[in-house]
């Protein structure tokens, strides 16, 4: 057998960085690929070179990928130089006297074993070498002979052979691998990719993807992304699930890498400015045709056939990794990911995220230094607003293709390992009530109720604790307002949908605020622009999240909007008492004008008994009365209209709802002269509203259309709603419900269809 021969001198280097010792060895020079786990020789030469070095936390081969092996597998490899150090310094187990008494006899044989051993199977094939050790110890049991020179027996070698085997199997590796030795076959070194499975990245990439599943893990479930193929696998004695992506970037052919890499240093020479972050759909426009071009060349000199799809799939990686954000990109494409979080440092720490089906998840993906560093930097430009050691703190918003998404960065002093990022995804598309009805966060009833709330103009505080759906159910009441009201949102983050409702014709404008956490010397204070809002005309205010001072601007605009357009916001709180206590002592708004409050919607978390799973819902839906002085509370001002029943897994109306005791429903159809001292025909209309939000999640589910559940469908829906009722009123002189019900379910089904419905010809009805 021919023996690759070892490397010319200097080819590995030891990077130092805070606790981490990092063995990076060049093979670049060499046509084989290099392996810890099937390469006899790559793990004998990473062995001797920790015996130079010492200890090392993390084992780096570079070529034209990177392959990374961990600190756990870095650790086992460390062991066994220490080992070897051990049995050669301490145990001298190469020495005359240690091995045979001083018996030139018995030292012969058992020196050729023990040099063996130590200069050769252990560093290439240490399970070989400790089954060689059992193997001998076996024999040298069974033949108790003394020896003809020194006339001894072989028991202190025995000793020696039993001390060795007895520190050895104490190694990590060895100590996982005894259960498995009885299969082995040195021959195929197939055992050791049970140990040894190095994350693989191409040298130009920063991220380092784990492309093999963990070892006896169980497959859970399995999709794809685009061109990633997502796995949802669970490892034993492990309460996380891991989240395994493999981006399309880590599987291309070696010459597709060579050329992505030649693109990507020629797009790297461009230095994005502030003004090109300011629209990024239409960067990305840029440099995706521009990227495709120059890749497109590239191909053709070097006679590479690449066909229209290809082109696309590289041009996307290209992108990605120069004016995007890699992987993480993709990641937040899953429609299922809620949440992504990077520790610091972040090379020590995969990421994690929070997936809607199995909670919070490790991923198969750690990024670098560089890659935190590249984003951090893509952020301040984006966002307009510092991050440094005297503004350690970012929030900001990210808008990537399929996913909107709340951005927070801390750096030093504040994280003193360095830079972390927390990734809260929104939908591309807009939530809707139709959409929370089938995930059964709200019921039917319970949607009709707050559209008819929208409808009526009132003031909302929806509450709820971290993750608990606030911002996305605003915005799902945000569909619920007609096109024909102007709409003004003051955020300081943008996390409200705002773009998407410009696409739908909404007639809505955006103010961005100061972040009460990192300040921000050039923007507007959240409170000051409150106000600004009150003087840009009559237009329903939604607050992104009421946080500090704006709470005191905010019922001023409450209190003026009470009979005009409807003021909306999320806050903080797990009840409606929890909202009073935090506006009122928290925020220091006075209690009376805590009173401008109609509605508190209240959004949680339920979980299951086990505190794995956790599903969100609406928990309460509550008025607040205006009779009472001092406190709310004892005053019996808060009146529930729908609670949460944990046994039906339901939001179900109470008592003070189905009689009619409803002060803010009274008032609203106090307003309209139809209703006025009838709360049959409100809770009709109201019935009305939930009835056409059930036919919608219905028929999406019987005719397998999800689309229908969207905004552009539901806003069309509910215009055409309008509109019936309009017509119907006109031509009779009344509101028929159960017409108007007919009509709009002709019209509706119509457009289930995919066919464009007529007007409804409501001369046609009686």
């Amino acid at each position: 057998m021919v023996k690759t021969p070892p490397p010319p001198e200097k080819t590995y280097k030891l990077i130092s960085d805070a606790n981490q010792k990092i063995l990076v060895i060049n093979y670049n020079q060499y046509a084989i690929t290099p392996s810890i786990e099937e390469k006899a020789f790559c793990m004998s030469q990473v062995i001797n070179f920790i015996l130079e070095t010492g200890e090392i936390t993390k084992l780096v081969f570079q070529q034209r990928e990177d392959f990374v092996y961990s600190e756990q597998q870095a650790e086992m490899l460390s062991q066994i130089a220490e080992f070897i150090k051990w049995i050669t310094d301490e145990a001298n187990v190469l020495d005359i006297h240690t091995l045979s008494q001083g018996c030139s006899s018995c030292y012969t044989n058992r020196y050729n074993f023990m040099r063996i051993l130590v200069m050769s199977e252990l560093r290439e094939d240490p399970l070989a070498a400790y089954l060689h050790l059992l193997d001998i110890l076996q024999k040298e049991k069974a033949t108790v002979k003394l020896c003809s020179s020194c006339k001894r027996k072989n028991d202190e070698y025995v000793k020696l052979l039993e001390k060795i085997i007895t520190k050895m199997s104490r190694l990590n590796l060895i100590k996982q691998a005894i259960p498995l030795l009885k299969d082995y076959d040195p021959n195929t070194r197939e055992l050791y990719k049970t140990f040894f499975s190095p994350a693989i990245k191409p040298n130009f990439l920063f991220a380092k993807v784990t492309k093999s599943y963990p070892i006896g893990a169980k497959e859970l479930n399995a999709y794809d992304i685009g061109d990633a193929r997502v796995v949802i696998l669970r490892k034993k004695d492990e309460i996380r699930p891991v989240y395994h992506m493999l981006p399309p970037e880590y599987d291309l052919l070696e010459e597709q890498y060579e050329i992505l890499g030649h693109a990507k240093e020629t797009l790297a020479a461009h230095k994005p400015t502030h003004s090109e972050f300011v629209d990024p759909e239409r960067t990305r426009e840029v440099f995706m045709k521009v990227g495709r071009d120059l890749l497109s060349d590239l191909f053709k000199s070097k006679e590479i056939k690449a066909d229209v799809k290809l082109l696309n799939k590289i041009t996307d990686i290209l992108v990605r990794y120069t004016i995007g954000f890699g992987p993480i990109e993709l990641i937040l494409k899953d429609p299922k990911v809620q949440d992504i979080s990077i520790n610091s440092p972040a090379y020590m720490n995969p990421l994690t995220i929070i997936h809607a089906d199995y909670g919070e998840c490790i991923t198969n993906i750690t990024v670098t230094s560089r890659d935190v560093e590249s984003w951090a930097t893509k952020l301040r430009l984006i966002s307009g607003r510092p991050l440094d050691e005297s503004n350690p703190v970012l929030d900001t918003e990210l808008l990537l293709p399929g996913s909107r998404n709340r951005v927070a960065i801390i750096q030093q002093p504040l994280s003193p390992s360095g830079i972390a990022f927390s990734f809260r995804r929104h939908r591309d598309k807009p939530w809707t009530l139709p959409l929370f009805i089938k995930n059964k966060m709200l019921t039917p009833l319970a949607a009709g109720l707050l559209s008819f709330f929208i409808d009526g103009g009132r003031t909302m505080l929806i509450a709820g604790t971290r993750s608990a759906g606030k911002s996305s159910l605003l915005a799902s009441l945000l569909i619920q307002i007609m096109r024909s009201v102007r709409i003004i949102t003051v955020e300081d983050t943008l996390e409200l949908p705002v773009h998407e409702l410009k696409k739908l014709n909404y007639d809505i404008q955006s103010l961005k605020v100061q972040s009460v956490i990192t300040g921000g010397k050039q923007e507007v204070s959240a409170a000051d622009g409150i106000r600004t809002s009150l003087r840009m005309g009559d237009s329903s205010l939604i607050i992104g999240e009421v946080r500090s001072e704006e709470a005191l601007a905010l019922y001023e605009a409450m209190r003026v909007g009470a009979l005009a357009n409807v003021v909306a916001g999320t806050i903080h709180g797990d009840s409606p008492y929890g909202v009073y206590d935090r506006v009122v002592n928290d925020l220091k708004v006075p209690p009376t004008s805590f009173k401008a409050t109609d509605i508190i919607v209240v959004c949680n978390p339920v979980k299951s008994i086990s505190g794995i799973g956790r599903e969100r819902r609406i928990v309460q839906i509550t008025e607040v009365r205006k009779n009472w002085e001092k406190d709310p509370m004892a005053e019996h001002a808060f009146v529930d209209l729908m609670v949460y029943n944990p046994k039906t897994d339901q939001l179900e109306p109470t008592d003070a709802l189905i009689q009619g005791e409803s002060d803010i429903l009274k008032s609203i159809g106090s307003r309209i002269r139809e209703w006025a001292g009838d709360f049959d025909a409100i809770w009709e209309n109201i019935e009305l509203r939930s009835k056409i939000m059930d036919v919608i999640v219905t028929l999406a589910k019987e005719q397998n259309k999800s689309a229908l559940l969207e905004a552009d469908v539901v806003v069309r829906a509910n215009d055409e709603l309008h509109k019936i009722i309009e017509s119907v009123r006109q031509n009779t002189n009344k509101t028929n419900n159960k017409v108007i019900f007919n009509e709009w379910l002709a019209w509706f089904k119509h457009l289930a269809q995919g066919v464009e419905p007529d007007e409804p010809n409501i001369q046609k009805v009686y």
